[in-house]
């Protein structure tokens, strides 16, 4: 009401349009205006509108919040400079320029608060099709901004029906500018890298990264071990895995999570994730016999480390141990029955004896698979 008022237009802008199109709920809904951001400052603090101050107004973006809710709203824009990283803009009132500045096709559309679908370049065809093509020139957007390449991977593991299916001149384009993401910061491929690897066709995706030589520029190992990574793919399918577990299937060694970790600047959680995998995906695996859970719960009894569980589950779904996850899931940590005022109780004084005494009862007590109990346990230091 308030753009309509003040003659302006507004519509409903990029993955929003293609999320309502494919029948999906949007995570947040992105506007685009013929208001500048002038405009809209002056229309909505008349109104009484709060608005959110973050830095998106020398690009044309102003956030207005309501109930509770921010909205984005854009002026329509023409990039004059791009550097392949970072565009100057400058404002306009026509839609089809700012359509043509987009990423993909499916991207590109607005839709009209009345429902009217503005599509300048067939994105609700290649969307109903399953294709995912770059907006006119795949070169030329790809120099715009190269982290494109990896969000034409992200969305094709989204959008696609099945692997493999690429125009020739956007795989040619990507492998020409595969250097370009040497220039992208880490944080900003991270991002993207970790939704490519929870999306659909994953193993495809990677293969073509290293095909298409990009792999040494996104900070994963030249010589990536593409059939581990192609075992692990599998395996966790549907036990929504970490991105980090998926990825550290490539890894040879420690050495490869630690380049990744200087090129990426990854977590402290996923550096420590991804080392544990590597060190332990060999040596930790399930018991022989009547206890196949038993080495991880030890493993996990002995650990002095925060969130070892959690890593532990990790690797279940690595080794593709579906059945191990669930009952590792639901069972619960037992507590050790004894502590070392029972001792002093026996008449055990010195400390050095009480630490030797616990540990060895720790060690019964282990071997009982945790379940002695305390008089169990005390009487096996009577004996």
């Amino acid at each position: 009401e308030l753009f309509e008022k003040q003659n302006h237009e507004l519509r409903i802008a990029g993955g929003a349009v293609r999320d309502l199109l494919s029948g999906v709920t949007p995570q947040d809904i992105d506007f685009a205006t013929t208001a500048t951001p002038a405009e809209m400052k002056e229309m909505f603090t008349a109104a009484g509108v709060r608005l959110i101050n973050n830095k998106g107004e020398k690009h044309g973006t102003i956030t207005a919040r309501l109930q509770e809710e921010n909205f984005e709203i854009t002026t329509l824009r023409i990039d004059v400079v791009t550097d392949g990283r970072h565009a100057e803009v400058e404002f306009t009132t026509d839609w089809q320029k700012d359509a043509e500045r987009r990423d993909l096709t499916v991207n590109s559309m607005f839709l009209g608060l009345d429902g009217t679908l503005y599509d300048f370049f067939n994105g609700y065809e290649d969307l109903k099709s399953k294709k995912i093509r770059f907006v006119g020139k795949a070169s030329e957007r790809i120099q715009e901004d190269y982290l494109r390449i990896l969000r034409y991977f992200r969305f094709y593991g989204r959008i696609a029906e099945k692997p493999g299916d690429h125009e020739p001149v956007t795989l040619q384009a990507i492998k020409e500018n595969a250097k370009g993401l040497a220039g992208i910061s880490g944080e900003r491929i991270w991002v993207e890298l970790k939704k490519i690897l929870l999306g659909n066709h994953v193993n495809h995706l990677v293969r073509l990264m290293y095909e298409l030589d990009l792999a040494q520029y996104i900070g994963l190992p030249r010589d990536g071990d593409l059939e581990e990574f192609s075992r692990v793919t599998k395996n966790t399918e549907s036990l929504s895995p970490k991105p980090m577990t998926v990825l550290t299937s490539l890894f040879r060694g420690k050495d490869d999570v630690t380049n990744l970790d200087l090129r990426l600047k990854i977590s402290k959680e996923e550096k420590n994730l991804g080392l544990f995998l590597v060190k332990q995906r060999q040596e930790l695996t399930r018991g022989v016999g009547a206890e196949p859970l038993r080495p991880y719960q030890d493993f996990l009894m002995d650990s002095r480390e925060a969130n070892t569980n959690s890593k532990i589950f990790e690797l279940l779904k690595y080794q593709g141990e579906e059945q191990l996850l669930k009952e590792m899931q639901e069972w619960t940590v037992p507590t050790f029955p004894v502590s070392g005022h029972d001792l002093r109780k026996m008449g055990v004084t010195s400390g050095k004896e009480i630490g030797a005494a616990l540990q060895q009862l720790r060690e019964e007590w282990k071997k009982s698979g945790y379940h002695m109990d305390k008089e169990e346990l005390l009487s096996c230091l009577k004996k």
